[in-house]
């Protein structure tokens, strides 16, 4: 059966207020377009959990969506601090939970495995652990060994970029992988977007890359352009440029409003936003066609 829907369908039914909310990808395939899907249809107190909130979670806290974020090193990438998240945590405005990385994954892991908690060694998390009270200890039973544990984090809704996928869900994702299969698993339900839909026999094609199964996938979008300014390995680059400007636009609540005015609530969806860059942004984010050695899966 195909699940095959628009974005602005899939955010109206399946991200509710209050949900806790997963955007996935690491450096790429962040999925801005549905990020700001949500604030078009103007979602309130959701709980934006994700491992390096990037930009995308400083523009949905700028938005008035967010009433907490749960995260790992919450920065602007490659710039500084997450400007709008750090002055909303520091005025008390929007609470928070901090991990490591590696915590954050590792509570993913837990919630995918339908387990209610799992230990980690405890490198680099003496301060975390003891400003957050759901780190917590236990015992190794084999070794003896005191072992931090985190408990497992199960979003409401996991949302992930991809490079292709077929009508049914399953998707393909090369290049940087990041957290979007733990998630995805993790997760009560799953929006997809994709740069393509394709046939499914293409995704057959290539079983390995198939990341998200169509078993937890609650919808699936076709959405060129949807991880920008962030890139999608093989259909276009990261903008840096648009990063080096957002720390200059974020410092200020009325340029971020008119920024979020101008590009986000006078849109009505992506296609529009990549029309809207202009053709020197289009061309400088341009990828040239590189591609991978053909692989001999056989046939019987």
């Amino acid at each position: 059966m195909s699940k095959l829907t628009t974005l602005q369908a899939a955010i109206a039914a399946h991200v509710h207020d209050g949900d806790v909310v997963y955007a996935a990808g690491f450096t790429h395939l962040i999925p801005f377009a549905a990020g700001h899907e949500i604030i078009r249809q103007r979602k309130r107190d959701l709980v934006l959990a994700r491992a390096t909130p990037d930009i995308i979670y400083d523009q949905l806290v700028a938005a008035g969506c967010a009433g907490k974020v749960i995260f790992s090193y919450s920065g602007n990438p490659g710039v500084g601090s997450l400007r709008v998240v750090r002055t909303e945590i520091e005025a008390g405005r929007l609470a928070y939970e901090e991990y490591s990385h590696f915590a954050m994954i590792t509570r993913l892991t837990a919630g995918a495995a339908g387990l209610p908690f799992l230990p980690m060694k405890s490198v680099g998390t003496l301060d975390l652990a003891r400003a957050n009270p759901n780190y917590k200890t236990v015992e190794c039973p084999y070794t003896g060994e005191t072992l931090n544990t985190v408990p497992a984090l199960n979003p409401d809704v996991a949302i992930v970029h991809v490079q292709r996928a077929d009508i049914h869900g399953n998707a393909h994702i090369w290049g940087i992988i990041g957290e979007q299969k733990e998630a995805a698993f993790a997760s009560k339900r799953v929006i997809v977007t994709a740069e393509e839909i394709v046939d499914e026999n293409v995704i057959r094609s290539d079983p390995n890359r198939t990341l998200i199964p169509s078993l937890v996938v609650t919808a699936v979008c076709h959405v060129p352009g949807a991880a920008h300014p962030s890139y999608t390995q093989g259909y276009y680059d990261r903008d840096n440029v648009f990063y080096l400007a957002w720390d200059k636009i974020s410092a200020s609540r009325e340029l971020t409003e008119a920024w979020l005015q101008e590009w986000v609530y006078a849109v009505p969806d992506r296609a529009a936003y990549w029309a809207k860059l202009d053709a020197e942004t289009h061309a400088r984010l341009a990828v040239t066609e590189k591609l991978s050695v053909d692989v001999n899966y056989g046939a019987y």
